[in-house]
């Protein structure tokens, strides 16, 4: 087991310094932009990383007032309220960003302590569950203060033992990462083919196809609205069946406990980096599906999120069911689920705009229902369909491999930093598993 030392010392010994965010009366609502720098909130703190979505902007002018409050590369940044576990390690790309005022900055000052290695700590169960319970003070929302900060104990070890722990746990965040672009690609490359053939009307043999307006007239390819011969908007309800899901009684145990069926929740789709899910966070019993509204649709339906955030999409691969947050559209011979899952995408604001709700925003599978989708000829859907499965499989692949190396190194994590594991017996078998998760994903279309 390592030694501590308390961040205290290290801020008394002048080794550190922290910053809380600047007051209100220096950053207020008013002083935010359209566009400049960013600046980081609670909201944009996650894991070690900064979630870039909702940042918010002030001018450079602006910035430069809050000078002090200027992130620099390997500043790691804490959430002060609700969000006490959760931290950001700046980046290069992120210095000279500004801190919100809901977060405390600590820099280190000292050669002695790798910033890096230090943000792998903070990531542990262990760290996170600490900071909670002491950021709690039994109340609602955990707050976090300088007193806190002082208090955190940190592992004292050497810098190059830190050093080699840090380059093992990175070598994973790397090629997680690196998977990451290559899924962001495939979807790019998924959405561009979808709105390519079914949009734009541009699929293979659009040049030879005659188009024909709603009055049956030949028009030229590109008109509003013009189809092809054969093709037809039809109404959701006549293209394939849709359910909803329901929640069993959370306070009967028999329906949740040693539950062994998939049932799905929003966050387990706005939390994940795959569009294909394997578990859900909870499991209910065969009782607890009986004595509730969810029920089981088949493996590769498409679950959208209907309530509060609309038109978050994924894909079960084994059979499963849902809360009532969802509407499940369940593919057929005629609508395939790689076409769900693009016209889904494409129609999102359309969805948005047909939600309502007063505490919520909700829509409906009525409303759902009635939406009108487009129904291509039955050859052009059977080779949408051999194309999108092909970039599909790939996508499932790599969100596999990513799930598999986000497993291994969360095992790692604590055993390396809490001292458990040699690391100097770990690296060559690290190296080699790496290697081999490295290799290229097999070709479209493989099993």
């Amino acid at each position: 087991m390592f030694n501590k030392i308390k961040l205290g010392e290290l801020l008394n010994q002048k080794k550190a310094h922290s910053q809380t965010g600047p007051f209100g009366t220096q950053l207020k609502a008013s002083n935010y932009v359209h566009s400049g720098i960013p600046v980081i909130n609670v909201k944009n703190i996650g894991f070690g990383d900064i979630r870039s979505e909702g940042l918010e902007f002030v001018t450079e002018e602006f910035s430069n007032v809050l000078k002090q409050h200027q992130l620099k590369e390997n500043d790691i940044v804490f959430g002060r309220k609700g969000a006490v576990e959760r931290h950001a390690l700046i980046s290069k790309n992120e210095a000279g960003w500004v801190q919100g005022s809901d977060c405390i900055r600590l820099r280190l000052l000292t050669k002695d302590y790798d910033p890096k290695f230090l943000s792998y700590f903070f990531r542990t169960e262990y760290h996170k569950q600490w900071m909670i319970n002491l950021g709690s003070f039994g109340a609602t929302m955990g707050s976090l203060n300088q007193e806190i900060i002082s208090k955190i104990e940190i592992p004292d070890i050497p810098l190059p033992i830190q050093a080699k722990i840090a380059s093992i746990l990175s070598a994973y965040d790397e090629l997680i990462e690196n998977n990451k672009q290559r899924i962001k690609l495939l979807e790019e490359m998924a959405e561009e083919i979808y709105k390519e053939w079914f949009v734009r009307m541009r699929f293979p043999g659009y040049e030879s196809t005659k188009f024909y307006n709603e009055e049956g007239k030949e028009v030229p390819h590109g008109t509003k609205d013009a189809l092809p011969e054969g093709w037809e908007y039809i109404k959701v309800r006549d293209a394939f069946s849709i359910q909803g899901g329901g929640t069993p009684k959370t306070e009967i145990n028999e329906y949740w406990e040693e539950g062994k069926i998939n049932w799905f929740s929003p966050t387990d789709i706005t939390g994940s980096d795959s569009i294909f899910l394997e578990k859900s966070a909870k499991q209910i019993s065969q009782l607890g599906l009986a004595k509730s509204s969810a029920k089981i649709f088949p493996k590769k339906s498409v679950m959208m999120t209907s309530r509060a955030t609309i038109g978050a999409v994924g894909i079960n691969i084994t059979e499963a069911c849902t809360n009532q947050g969802f509407i499940t559209c369940i593919p057929n011979s005629n609508f395939s689920y790689p076409y769900i899952y693009e016209w889904i995408k494409s129609n999102k604001i359309l969805m948005e705009n047909y939600s309502c709700g007063a505490t919520f925003k909700e829509i409906s599978r009525g409303v759902f229902k009635n939406l009108n989708i487009l129904k291509p000829s039955t050859p052009i859907m059977k080779k949408f369909t051999e194309v999108m499965v092909c970039l599909f499989d790939e996508l499932h692949i790599l969100g596999a491999k990513n799930e598999l190396l986000q497993q291994t190194r969360d095992l790692l994590l604590p055993r390396l930093i809490s001292g458990k594991l040699s690391v100097e017996h770990l690296i060559k078998e690290e190296e080699e598993k790496l290697s081999m998760a490295a290799e290229p994903v097999s070709g479209y279309g493989e099993k």
